[in-house]
């Protein structure tokens, strides 16, 4: 039992928290694109993002693991993005802090989706059995290759002066 769940019913939270976490993430970064702010949408993804850190940690402790420390950086990459959000209200260059933060944040929680669905599906799974075949490394490349391509663009985009 996970904080009064089974740990089915535990995981199956964390995975819909994350799938929001993900899916409001990719919102706020497309309002980015547009230099809008989605003030509801980026709370919706720090929020959920949060959330699917700290649930991370409530899953069986054995060891620190790869996801865990996953989780640490992407909390340390929220609190900075909350900073430069809510506390120095994108001022000067704490716009283009918030959207390298919060993209780097939203890539480390799709990197951990991607993990996940190589080890969960059976498809990927039979690709990439051990996770050091180079399919893998490939997934985890072009991921990291869009995300900076994503971040880029965003830190260009993005004005703090953006109506919601």
């Amino acid at each position: 039992m996970v904080f009064g769940m089974t740990l089915q019913t535990y995981s199956i939270v964390h995975v819909v928290i994350s799938l929001v976490a993900i899916a409001s993430g990719f919102v706020a970064m497309f309002g980015m694109f547009a230099g809008k702010r989605l003030n509801g949408w980026t709370g919706l993804f720090l929020t959920t993002t949060v959330a699917t850190s700290v649930t991370g940690f409530g899953f069986p402790f054995a060891g620190v693991t790869p996801g865990i420390k996953l989780g640490i950086i992407s909390l340390v990459l929220l609190a900075i993005a909350i900073l430069a959000r809510y506390a120095m209200h994108l001022a000067g260059a704490w716009r283009w802090i918030y959207v390298v933060s919060a993209l780097m944040a939203l890539y480390l929680n799709v990197l951990v989706g991607v993990v996940q669905s190589f080890e969960k599906a059976p498809a990927l799974k039979a690709l990439a059995p051990t996770q050091t075949e180079a399919l893998f490394l490939i997934a985890q490349i072009a991921l990291l290759v869009i995300f900076i391509v994503f971040t880029v663009f965003a830190v260009k985009k993005f004005r703090p002066g953006a109506s919601a």
